[in-house]
């Protein structure tokens, strides 16, 4: 019974998280994720006419804003997972996924709607949460569990 209590309490060593690589990745995927937003807001502004009277893309503000909110809402996530679980990798990409899906539910249900909405924009929308999304799940799930033996 002692054994049994001191393998579940005693941390193992088999599992270290490298904290210092968590800061600098963790700040750097919310910029990262926000830059990328930016871009492809302006790379579709090439070829999307925005309306000014469909706020979502009326100024690339709206972009940074709903990129960064989520964003460090997915670091403070993967941060926890790191901590708490043993598959943070696989755990939050299955969540990231769920959001992502669900995130996706009012561009398509409730963006019609909006005054200026159109087609073009309602997929530029789309693809920047792709775009937001492939960038926080790829950087984040970069930082895994190290072996102390390394």
């Amino acid at each position: 019974m002692s054994s049994t209590a001191m393998s579940l309490s005693a941390p193992t060593r088999s599992s270290a998280v490298n904290w210092s690589r968590f800061a600098r990745v963790g700040p750097g995927t919310v910029l990262a994720a926000v830059a990328a937003n930016v871009l492809a807001y302006f790379i579709a502004s090439t070829m999307v006419a925005y309306n000014a009277e469909f706020l979502p893309l009326a100024s690339v503000g709206g972009a940074i804003i709903m990129t960064l909110a989520p964003a460090i809402v997915a670091v403070l996530l993967y941060a926890a997972l790191l901590r708490f679980t043993r598959h943070p990798a696989r755990i939050f990409t299955i969540t990231s996924a769920i959001v992502f899906i669900i995130s996706l539910i009012p561009v398509f249900t409730y963006i019609p709607t909006v005054p200026g909405a159109t087609n073009a924009q309602t997929a530029t929308l789309v693809l920047m949460h792709v775009v937001a999304a492939s960038v926080i799940v790829a950087l984040l799930t970069s930082i895994r569990r190290a072996s102390w033996e390394s």
